[in-house]
């Protein structure tokens, strides 16, 4: 059966693989499934006789790409990617109390994961490191081996503005080409797989989720949350013994609420808002409005 796995609204490396097999160059290929996006697939599904819905669903992705359709673990990846506003090569600086965040979920300095991929690929390839951050190179690895209280000394020294959202130059630039590498990028997407996918499913296997949606909601909670709080998961069981839950979706939206709840005040909207959307498939999110068929993430079992 064929179902829809891009359209409109949807961003990111899925999208722009689109638009570069459909011809676009420079700046049209934006990973942005726009207005001339849509056109183009139209175009191009009349060229082989389907019907032209403007999206691409798994017929369109089959002639036009002819490589596999993309793993749900790569649809909700695109789309918490969407959501944590980095991509692969975007660093900030420490406006919330993580140091720096970078890479395609927000990798921080904080939680290590930051330093994991960078100490990694410096055994593995330390050219790659070299090219990236030339002659800061050596204090980069030593920042990386310090206690967390100077760690974040550095950061905060390097956050520019009240809000410490962007990071100062030459780091800034020096992650972006850093994430550039393909090297990286793997590295960075086996590290997503193994501390936040894979904890993701186990964690909606435990707690009966199936569905693209239910391991999409998990996939962010981890993600943005680190998992389901002792504190959390008490309002959850507690809610489901005294009101049994009648379908997925219910569940799904029991748990955005919980994570929401035990998320800290001033986080607890925005917390609250994209769980919400994953929860259901439709919602805002950091004021974009996001409908999760279009990302290809839907109430099909997974």
């Amino acid at each position: 059966m064929s179902r829809v796995l891009l359209a409109r609204g949807a961003s990111g490396d899925i999208v722009r693989a689109v638009q570069s097999q459909l011809g676009f160059t420079g700046a049209s290929l934006s990973g942005v499934y726009n207005t001339e996006t849509f056109a183009a697939v139209s175009k191009f599904q009349k060229s082989q006789n389907i019907p032209q819905i403007g999206a691409v669903d798994s017929e369109t992705w089959k002639l036009l790409m002819t490589i596999a359709a993309p793993t749900v673990e790569a649809r909700i990846l695109q789309l918490t990617g969407s959501f944590e506003g980095h991509g692969f090569t975007l660093a900030q600086g420490n406006y919330d109390g993580a140091g720096i965040t970078w890479g395609i979920i927000g990798f921080t300095l904080k939680g290590g994961e930051l330093g994991g991929i960078i100490q990694e690929i410096h055994q593995q390839n330390p050219d790659l490191v070299q090219q990236a951050f030339g002659t800061n190179t050596l204090q980069l690895m030593d920042i990386l081996a310090m206690p967390w209280k100077k760690q974040e000394e550095f950061a905060n020294a390097q956050s520019l503005g009240a809000n410490k959202v962007r990071l100062a130059l030459p780091w800034r630039t020096a992650f972006r080409v850093f994430g550039e590498f393909p090297e990286v990028q793997v590295a960075q997407l086996a590290r997503s797989n193994k501390n936040y996918y894979q904890p993701a499913l186990a964690a909606a296997k435990t707690r009966g989720l199936k569905t693209e949606l239910g391991i999409a909601l998990m996939f962010d909670i981890h993600v943005q949350n680190g998992g389901i709080s002792a504190a959390a998961q008490k309002r959850i069981d507690d809610s489901v013994a005294a009101h049994p839950i009648a379908s997925e979706q219910d569940l799904r939206i029991l748990i955005a609420h919980a994570v929401a709840d035990s998320a800290r005040v001033q986080y607890r909207d925005d917390v609250l808002s994209r769980k919400l959307t994953m929860a259901t498939g439709t919602g805002k999110v950091h004021g974009g409005m996001y409908m999760l068929s279009n990302w290809g993430l839907d109430e099909f079992v997974a």
